[in-house]
């Protein structure tokens, strides 16, 4: 064997071991795609197979994973399932995800300085890790006569009001919310309800933490 057979063998063995990984992958995601897709369409391997133009037994390594498909051959499978060649990469590479959903009424109750009765904070997201960025919470009124004392705290408040109706204050002004209207500002400026007008009052209450919080003027 001469010396430059023998030097041109070591890249074609690294290309082989950079394709064990993302394409084996790919492999066994659309194996397991195309046997979902079969098996959602009550269909067996012979059925498929013979439907694509292909053999069971190639059908059979598409789903396990165990073989590298042509375009040519994903198409007549795709074809075969009534579907576009897209659907069968769909999802490759999607993050998997982790969503923290809180049910109606599941929100953590929290008791804030200055809430004594007929007044409910709602949080409704928890575990934001080492950081906190925001704190979303519902707030619940129900005591017409609730007298509230100035809030004053760090970040961006965002405020949306769902129902019932109230007078607002940030700093000088003061604002008359009706269901559908929002108030964002700075929450280091003295701010609270000063006239609870119609109760029951539900609100969406949104403090953002941190230098990427707006800065609203």
């Amino acid at each position: 064997m001469s010396p430059t057979k023998g030097v041109a063998r070591k890249p074609a063995t690294v290309a082989a071991t950079t394709r064990s990984g993302s394409e084996r992958m790919l492999e066994q995601h659309l194996g397991i795609t195309v046997r979902d897709l079969r098996l959602r369409y009550r269909l067996t391997i012979a059925d498929l197979a013979s439907r694509a133009g292909i053999s069971a037994g190639m059908l059979s390594k598409i789903e396990n994973g165990q073989t590298s498909s042509s375009l040519d051959t994903l198409f007549q499978i795709a074809n075969a399932l009534g579907v576009t060649i897209s659907n069968l990469f769909r999802d490759f590479n999607t993050p998997t995800g982790g969503a923290q959903l809180i049910k109606n009424g599941e929100g953590m109750e929290v008791v804030r300085a200055g809430t004594k009765r007929g007044h409910s904070y709602q949080l409704l997201a928890y575990d934001q890790g080492p950081k906190k960025v925001f704190d979303p919470f519902l707030v619940t009124i129900n005591d017409k006569s609730e007298v509230f004392p100035d809030f004053e705290h760090t970040g961006t408040e965002f405020i949306y009001l769902l129902e019932g109706k109230l007078r607002y204050r940030h700093g000088k002004q003061t604002y008359l919310m009706s269901p559908g209207d929002s108030l964002t500002f700075k929450g280091k400026i003295a701010h609270g309800p000063i006239e609870l007008i119609k109760v029951p009052i539900r609100m969406l209450a949104i403090t953002m933490y941190g230098d990427e919080a707006t800065d609203p003027r």
